[in-house]
């Protein structure tokens, strides 16, 4: 039976920089064992964070990733002229459109069809940017049985 669940999920603020959240995003949608071929749809409701998968066995991958992105578009740009909410807001808005908001990933026999080495990532831009809140919806065939 086709189905569409949907799921607001509010994260606890943390630091700048890169998160593992897979876990939190799996346990927010119990649903998900029970779907056997599907979408879920992660959508980040913020514009100054973002959403990445990537590897998640090496850390270092978390804060290469973050260095680059902070040499690419530093705090304190000279150029921009939105600086009202700090040094920091508007690199983060130009960090958040270049990694984007919301991310597809395939459900298969109930779970989440992300490769090996592959992770749900919150990109945190700001250096405090507060709690951020995601909007989860799964959409697919619910006729597993568990």
């Amino acid at each position: 039976m086709m189905k569409v669940v949907q799921h607001t999920v509010q994260l606890s603020a943390v630091p700048r920089g890169i998160h593992l959240i897979s876990s939190e995003v799996i346990r927010s949608i119990p649903e998900l064992e029970h779907c056997s071929a599907g979408l879920l749809s992660v959508f980040i409701c913020h514009t100054s964070a973002s959403l990445s998968i990537n590897e998640n066995a090496s850390p270092e991958v978390r804060t290469d990733l973050d260095y680059f992105l902070d040499r690419l578009v530093p705090d304190g740009f000279d150029g921009f002229k939105h600086t009202l909410e700090g040094s920091d807001d508007m690199p983060a808005h130009v960090k958040a459109a270049l990694l984007g908001t919301n991310l597809t990933i395939p459900v298969s026999d109930g779970r989440l069809s992300l490769g090996t080495w592959q992770g749900i990532y919150l990109c945190e831009h700001r250096n405090s940017g507060g709690r951020r809140t995601l909007k989860l919806t799964l959409t697919g065939d619910f006729s597993r049985s568990i």
